[in-house]
């Protein structure tokens, strides 16, 4: 029995898990596929990023109506960063960790000794995938009902937080102490073309300070402005 079989075996596991039953449990399965396990089981041709690509755009546009529903009064530019708080890596993430189906993934070798910032991104991943097996299972309102279901209440928590300009108030911190701005810098950028992840540093009177991730580089801007902040306020203190 192939490791790809043995995700139809558990798949009514998975599904209690995820509160989803799958008419095509095909769709479950390739969900838990990563490039890297493609990549060393010839057995094996298919990988879960077409879904990722999927369920990244099922997500997005599930949470972009459930704030415009609920936050009728709230301005385009709050809209969209809480959507972006809301889908961002680390928080898909925490909903994954949340399911607890991370376990069952298929990972080349290499990947499975990873952690840190290549195990978050292939969570992430992860989570998307199984939104667009579930879209492709099920429909819209099926992936309506996995989000909302299972994560009403982390997306509420993040909703509850206030909204706050990192990079503003760091240029005003910036302007005051040093009288000038500080220099948003790209590292790297990784991922596939349709979910690229940019690295961003910020610097500060010629020093890198903080540093962000994200799906674009104004939200990696931003992560970045955040963690500079978080640095220079606990400096203050």
């Amino acid at each position: 029995m192939s490791n790809l079989e043995s995700i139809i075996q558990n798949a009514q596991e998975i599904e209690s898990k995820i509160g989803y039953s799958f008419k095509n449990r095909s769709h479950l399965a390739l969900a838990f596929v990563h490039r890297s396990y493609v990549n060393e089981n010839r057995e094996v041709n298919q990988h879960n990023e077409r879904l990722e690509f999927l369920g990244d755009s099922v997500l997005g546009l599930l949470i972009a109506e459930y704030l415009y529903r609920h936050l009728p009064t709230t301005p385009e530019g709050d809209l969209s960063y809480l959507r972006s708080r809301l889908v961002e890596a680390s928080s898909c993430v925490k909903y994954v960790e949340k399911l607890a189906v991370d376990q069952y993934m298929l990972l080349g070798k290499g990947e499975q000794m990873n952690d840190g910032r290549g195990r978050n991104s292939i969570c992430a991943d992860l989570f998307e995938a199984i939104i667009g097996a579930i879209y492709m299972d099920g429909g819209t309102e099926a992936a309506r009902s996995f989000i909302f279901d299972n994560f009403k209440q982390e997306i509420e928590a993040i909703l509850e937080t206030p909204v706050r300009n990192w990079k503003a108030a760091l240029q005003d911190y910036c302007q005051k102490k040093y009288h000038q701005t500080p220099i948003y810098k790209v590292i790297s950028e990784s991922g596939p073309d349709h979910s690229k992840t940019f690295h961003i540093s910020v610097i500060i009177n010629k020093e890198e300070v903080g540093f962000g991730d994200g799906p674009s580089k104004k939200e990696a801007q931003q992560a970045a402005a955040q963690d500079a902040m978080s640095k220079v306020e606990l400096e203050e203190i």
